[in-house]
């Protein structure tokens, strides 16, 4: 799959000069609904015999709109590209969303950025926005296009009585609801991050953990101990993750850390990039009396951890 950047002033005789099938959305997540979108857009291609794209936004809109205090993502850029191209898209179009760009009225967008792709079907989700001050919708975007390409709408997907959106997802997130994130998202939320040289207190109390520090601006769970699924040079292992400030040995409200510990694991990884996928929240995060007591609860969680890794493989 090839990417293309876009901004409000490019040249589209660079692009792919061929009629495509193009889905358009932020995508952050690529959540269950955010799926249907592109599954769409690959069948509308499909049938119509044209290749189907992608349109995404780098910064989220929202944030550089000043309607957002979140810069994290749950799913970054480059994470989304990998998806996208998983998913069988051709092309992607990642928009530099600007003041500039933000600016663009809903006509301007139409006709400089999609009639200039030479889209021949438009694939929207239902509360999709474009244009200055998010003027145009689903509506517009079919008057604008006066009959020069089709628009398809793809309806909310409910789970639970609520509608799946990133909004939804970043809360689960944060509140440490990572098997409610899982079902909105369809696969459990994962990042990557390089393990780092941490205070080596683990090692001494015969826990070792690996320190992570996360590759990108991810979204990171709420403060407490996770059962979680890791990937170290491409093989797969259960383990637990504590996310907070270790209460027991700091000052509350200190510096939040990322610590696991990996099952039936002992080999050096330091700078290494490793894959944490969160497979079921185990406890809150809280202060011991005691490293003792600390360890004998470590250990608790670690029984619970491989119940729940368990449960989820079968």
């Amino acid at each position: 799959m090839q990417a293309y950047t876009i901004s409000a002033n490019t040249e589209y005789s660079n692009l792919p000069g061929e009629h495509q099938v193009l889905a358009i959305g932020d995508f952050d997540g690529i959540h269950t609904g955010h799926r249907e979108v592109l599954q769409r857009a690959l069948n509308t291609g499909e049938q119509l015999h044209l290749p189907a794209a992608v349109m995404t936004f780098e910064p989220h809109p929202r944030v550089v709109l000043g309607l957002s205090q979140y810069e994290e993502s749950i799913t970054p850029l480059e994470e989304k590209l990998k998806a996208f191209e998983a998913l069988g898209m051709s092309h992607a179009y990642v928009v530099k969303f600007d003041r500039e760009f933000a600016a663009l009225p809903p006509e301007e967008f139409v006709e400089r950025i999609l009639i200039g792709l030479q889209v021949q079907t438009v694939v929207i989700g239902f509360d999709f926005t474009f244009g200055y001050q998010g003027k145009g919708n689903a509506d517009t975007l079919v008057a604008l296009a006066k009959g020069r390409f089709a628009v398809e709408v793809v309806r909310p997907i409910h789970m639970g009585g609520e509608k799946v959106s990133s909004t939804l997802i970043r809360e689960c997130l944060l509140n440490g609801q990572v098997e409610k994130a899982a079902r909105l998202l369809g696969r459990p939320f994962s990042f990557r991050g390089k393990v780092v040289t941490g205070e080596g207190r683990g090692r001494t109390i015969g826990i070792p953990t690996a320190n992570l520090d996360p590759a990108d601006a991810y979204v990171i769970p709420g403060r407490g101990v996770y059962a979680v699924e890791a990937v170290v040079r491409g093989q797969r292992y259960g383990g637990v993750m504590n996310i907070g400030w270790k209460p027991t040995f700091a000052e509350e409200g200190g510096q939040t850390t990322l610590e696991a510990h990996l099952f039936d694991f002992s080999e050096m990884i330091y700078g290494e990039t490793v894959t944490v996928r969160f497979i079921g929240f185990i406890r809150h995060e809280r202060k011991f009396v005691s490293a003792a007591e600390l360890v004998e609860q470590i250990r608790s969680d670690m029984l619970r951890g491989k119940e729940m890794l368990d449960e989820h493989l079968h």
